[in-house]
């Protein structure tokens, strides 16, 4: 069976549309940052242009890493100086994910938005944790997966609008019990699957018109009012575990 939803070319296609933002000031996962402090090394899955290896770096995690088979690294570049950070200390690795081999192992191993563009999760996250120190200062490597929820309110606008992308999307990783129960397999421990707590909406940049995504990101500043945890209104799914 095809493993991949995505191709080169939609990569391309999506990133055309990108532009060179700030670190974000706030993320998802902001209650698990202090178990995260002290890492020595960080790998991005998946993350072009790196912003969250820029994220870790601010933090003080000087070796970071990005691994996409799709770099631009005059993009990641102009994203570092934007960001005030040193031209090149996002180590980028241009490969499979799936081809890719490496004897390195990691403090953090990090994806954001990138196991759901596949068929086989279990497989993909088991080569998350392969990378993953065994021991280190922190007792053991750390995995942090962040996904999105398409299984509720968020699919729906998706599903009205931008039907292409949630194609590109495997709506059975994005299950809290299936996300469980494939790190218990991987023998990994203190494991914390869950929802995010504001609630958000979201159109990708070339969808629609201007008025549609203001009315959408509208949308979204009303639904912030309710910060509920839950199927139908979380935006993101986060998997935390250690080895």
């Amino acid at each position: 069976m095809e493993n991949n939803l995505t191709d080169r070319k939609f990569w391309q296609e999506y990133w055309k549309n990108y532009e060179y933002e700030k670190i974000p000031a706030k993320v998802p996962f902001k209650k698990f940052l202090p178990k995260l402090d002290g890492a020595g090394s960080f790998i991005e899955i998946g993350g072009f242009p790196g912003v969250f290896a820029a994220y870790f770096y601010k933090r003080g995690c000087k070796d970071v890493s990005l691994l996409d088979f799709y770099i631009d690294k005059s993009i990641v570049n102009k994203f570092e100086a934007v960001n005030d950070i040193p031209q090149g200390a996002i180590s980028c690795i241009e490969s499979d994910f799936f081809k890719f081999e490496t004897d390195k192992k990691y403090d953090i191993v990090f994806s954001y938005g990138f196991i759901e563009h596949f068929e086989d999760t279990k497989d993909v996250m088991e080569r998350h944790t392969k990378l993953l120190n065994l021991k280190n200062v922190m007792g053991g490597g750390i995995l942090l997966i962040i996904l999105p929820n398409f299984r509720g309110l968020n699919g729906l606008i998706q599903y009205i609008f931008d039907r292409k992308n949630l194609r590109a999307h495997n709506l059975n990783s994005m299950k809290l019990s299936t996300l469980r129960n494939i790190a218990t397999d991987l023998g990994l421990k203190n494991i914390s699957v869950e929802y995010s707590r504001k609630p958000m909406v979201w159109l990708e940049p070339a969808v629609g018109s201007k008025l549609l995504r203001r009315l959408v990101k509208l949308l979204s500043h009303f639904l912030k009012l309710f910060p509920i945890k839950c199927r139908w209104l979380s935006p993101y799914i986060i998997v935390y575990a250690e080895r």
